[in-house]
Parts: C-alpha cells; structure tokens; sequence
C-alpha cells in the first residue's frame, strides 16, 4: 500500500517524497532499548499529553493501515504498516500486537520485513491473513525498484513494481513466518495499464478462493480486480468486480486520471455483499447483490465509512462471528511536528459493521470497548433549565480520556453539543449542531452529514475523546473521526457545552475511560 501528505494524507503523493523523508532524520538523543524486542524507545513518548491511551498505536515511529487483523488460536492479532526507522511513512514493516478481548494489547516483535533483492526489497506493504490448512496465510503487496515499463506506481523520479507475496506462518503466537521466494502473482493482467496494482484480500468461497486487489486503470480510474485460485499460490484474473462508475450507487468524487482504489475487501453481510476500499483520502463502501454464478457484483448503495481522519480501513470476524472493522487513524499535523514528537498514526477503535433494513452500512464501537468504562457522570434532568446546565457545566474527563453517550429529542429547536478544554477561551475542539430546519443532517465542524431516522427515533450521539483523537457516531449511520493538538504540558480537561434548550436531551451520560497501559507506551 502507499500513504498521504499532511494534513489530510494522500497516499499517493508520499510515495513521491518518499526519498526526502527517509532522509530525514527522526532520532532522539536519548534512547532506551527494550532487551525482549531490540527497539527503541524515545523516553519522551510517556510524557506527551497528546498521546491517545486507549487506542492502539506503537511506542513510537510511524504505523499506518491495519493489515491482516484475524482472530487465531483464542488470540486476535493485530499487523500494520510500521516504520522502525522513524515517525514518517517510509521503509514499510509489518508490525505486531497481540489481544485477548480486542482492547489490550501485547505488543510483539515486527512480523514482516523487506528482504534485500526480493519481490519486497523496498517495502511489505498491505494485506490479509487468513486460515489455509490448519495454519495462518498472510497475503501482501511486495514493492521494488523495477523499469519503467515494468512499474505500477511511477512519481515521476522513481519507479516502483508490484506484485502480490505469500509468506506462512506455524507458530501459535504468529512470530515467525516462511516467505515464498517468488510472487504468486508477478503482475497486473496482460494487456491492462493500471495505476496501482495493491493490497491482495482473499476469501473462501466453496471451492474456491477469490481474491480482490486494489487497482486503477489508466484513463479509466479506480477499479477492485477479481482474482480466483484453488490453493492460494497459482491465481488466474477473472474480470474487473468494481470500478469508478459517475452515475447510481457508484458515483464518486470527480474523476483523477491517477486514481487507485486501494486496501479493497469483499464479504457478505446480512443479505447483501460489502466491498470497501480507499481512494483520495476517504474510505468508501457499497452494498449490493453478487452473482455467484457469474461473480459479478452489482450495488445498489453507496456511502462513506468515516467523514475525518480515517483510511485504509480492514475488517475481520471477531470469537462470536461478528463483522469488525479497523481503520487508521492519521495524523491532521505537520510532518516536523510528528517527527519531533516520535510517533505518528494510531488504530481506530474496533467498529461492528451491519446492514439496516434500507441496504446501507451501520458502524458502531464494539462493546467490549464498555469494559473500560469507569467514572460515570450522569445529568439529572429537572424542569429546571439553569440547574440542568449547572450540571452539564461541572460534567469534566480528566486527562482527555473518556466517553459520552447523549440522546436526544428532535423537536423545533436548535441545538449543539460542543467539547473543549476546561478554560473558559478554550477554542472548540468539536462541536455537534441539529437544526429542525434540516430534519436529516447533523452537522459535525460546520459540515451536513446525512442522517435518516424514523419520525420519533431520538437522535445517538455517541463520542469517544483520547488525547488527541475524538471518534463520533450518530445513529450507527455517521462516523467522524477528528483530531486535534492541545497545546499544554499535560493532558487537558475535556469540557462539555450545551448550547440550546436541555429539554431536548433525552439522556447525557460522561464515563472516564482507563488507560489501556501504565505510562502511554504500547506495549504491556
């Protein structure tokens, strides 16, 4: 897989400053080498308040896309773009943690690394893992310098080739893994000129394994190709499954001659089939019927999965077969700024996916999220307006890490529920506006959502604040992730402001959420 730029990353035009940023430096003076891993650690990443300290994220350098997430041997296991060498996207590694219940997590050695002169000398990059006799399979994208009438990514300056790697793995805990030394698949479709050629998701189907791989094809755009195999090693190209379409339940943004639909995934879900996939900073999805004889995909909704600063996103099955999926979290900051702090990008909190009753995909946070509730601040509500306001305003989540739950009445008036730090000239981290004039949109910074709700459904707000992160939810039908950089020494106050009449709330309620480690590292 490729990455983004600052602030809202596109991956496709790191890869053209991939050279400047490997050169740039990102140590520290002062390290601590762990003995059990061989890595190091900036001491300063334990005391930076922005830290988020119940996400998901390494003890420092660069992570980006979730690769490979599978549940195994009574474990979930966690892969992901990392770069050991510093906080900037570069020299892609799989990294490694391991779960009981998809929320703490034991950090392990890195998974995968390029193998000079190989199919993936200059980067490992995204993936899926899955079960083929009795062992754990991880799928790839192998990059390396290749001619340029040999690549499929190409910037201009440098020339990169991709082809889809195998590699296994015998252990119980995934630690150690025997790689193919040839690709099972060495290139794109003979005669197909693409943009992309990345990020290999296969999947059990009868007798076969199909496979979707994220590509673009020249003058075309994005497309999903559809490949099938008997024994996950010798694959043949069935035809294109999904591609840009600018009219129906396929219309995107406008059209860019160099558009990939990249980290691609296709999975039944209820009664309809899902494909996901990632293009111009925005993880899309559509919904709709597969022909199982002919394998065509046919949509009939379309949407996106998160409004903010979410890419790239995998799904798994959790132990009870639910549909999870995981999402990157990127970083809204300079490239100096996340150098210098020693550590860039986090993983979403686990979302349960599903389909209402109209096709379209619903996301809400996994519950097992829950068991980190303590805390709990819950306002009573009285015929008394001041009072009730009185209350909201004392409501506090210490060290910005925490979670609130509001329902709210939708009636002829206006309101807005805003987070921001504990002073009163605190700048407005988020703010959540419902106005009656608009009966189906929220307003999440300033921008409609779309919201579709029965006519006496009460509207969800669902918020989870860590350090520099906010996730949102609305209805199971929005999701937002935002991020935002407190400039003081110390984790902050959060503070909630209702502006607006309370005798719309239904109910509010604040937990304070425990850290998942001891000192803001990753790894237990």
């Amino acid at each position: 897989m490729k990455p983004i730029e600052t602030p809202r990353i596109n991956r496709r035009n790191i890869i053209q400053a991939l050279i400047a940023l490997s050169l740039g430096g990102s140590a520290s003076p002062n390290w601590i080498v762990p003995a059990a891993l061989g890595e190091s650690v900036d001491a300063t990443s334990t005391r930076d308040p922005r830290r988020p300290q119940f996400h998901l994220l390494p003890v420092e350098n660069w992570m980006n896309d979730p690769n490979g997430p599978i549940y195994w041997n009574g474990n979930y296991h966690m892969f992901y773009q990392y770069n050991p060498n510093g906080a900037f996207w570069g020299d892609m590694h799989w990294g490694h943690a391991i779960s009981t219940d998809m929320v703490h997590w034991k950090r392990l050695p890195i998974a995968l690394s390029p193998t000079p002169g190989g199919p993936d000398a200059d980067g490992c990059f995204s993936g899926t893992a899955v079960v083929y006799e009795g062992k754990v399979v991880v799928m790839y994208t192998g990059v390396h310098t290749a001619p340029e009438d040999q690549a499929t990514i190409k910037d201009g300056a440098h020339s990169f080739r991709e082809s889809q790697c195998l590699v296994t793995s015998a252990d119980s805990e995934l630690r150690t893994w025997s790689k193919l030394p040839v690709p099972v698949i060495a290139m794109p479709p003979s005669g197909m000129q693409v943009n992309g050629f990345r990020d290999p998701s296969p999947w059990r189907q009868g007798d076969w394994w199909y496979m979707v791989l994220g590509s673009g094809i020249e003058n075309q755009g994005g497309a999903v190709l559809l490949y099938r195999s008997r024994d996950l090693r010798s694959w043949e190209f069935m035809h294109t499954l999904a591609m840009r379409n600018n009219n129906g339940a396929g219309a995107f943004d406008p059209f860019n001659p160099r558009e990939v639909w990249e980290c691609p995934e296709f999975f039944a879900l209820g009664n309809r089939h899902v494909l996901i996939f990632s293009t111009g900073g925005k993880a899309y999805w559509q919904s709709g019927i597969l022909d199982l004889e002919t394998m065509h995909f046919h949509p009939e909704q379309a949407g996106i999965l998160d409004y903010g600063s979410y890419y790239a996103p995998k799904t798994q099955l959790d132990k009870f077969g639910n549909r999870i999926i995981w999402g990157w979290i990127q970083e809204a900051r300079p490239l100096d700024e996340y150098k210098a702090a020693g550590w860039a990008g986090l993983m979403s909190l686990p979302r349960v996916l599903s389909l209402g009753s109209d096709g379209r995909l619903r996301s809400t946070v996994a519950s097992v999220v829950n068991t980190l509730r303590c805390r709990k601040q819950s306002l009573t509500i009285t015929a008394d307006e001041d009072r009730n306001q009185r209350q909201i305003n004392a409501m506090r989540i210490e060290e910005c890490s925490g979670e609130i739950l509001c329902l709210a009445h939708r009636t002829a008036e206006q309101f807005e529920l805003v987070l921001r730090g504990s002073t009163e000239d605190s700048f407005p981290w988020l703010t959540l506006k419902v106005d009656p004039i608009h009966p189906f949109q929220v307003s999440i910074d300033g921008r409609p959502h779309p919201v579709l709700l029965d006519q006496d459904e009460n509207l969800e707000l669902h918020l989870y604040v860590d350090g520099s992160v906010i996730e949102v939810f609305v209805n199971k039908q929005v999701a937002y992730t935002k991020r935002f950089y407190s400039a003081t020494n110390s984790e902050p106050q959060v503070r909630l402001q209702w502006i607006g009449k309370t005798t719309n709330i239904a109910s509010l309620s604040v937990w304070q959420i425990s850290p998942i480690f001891a000192d803001h590292l990753t790894n237990m």
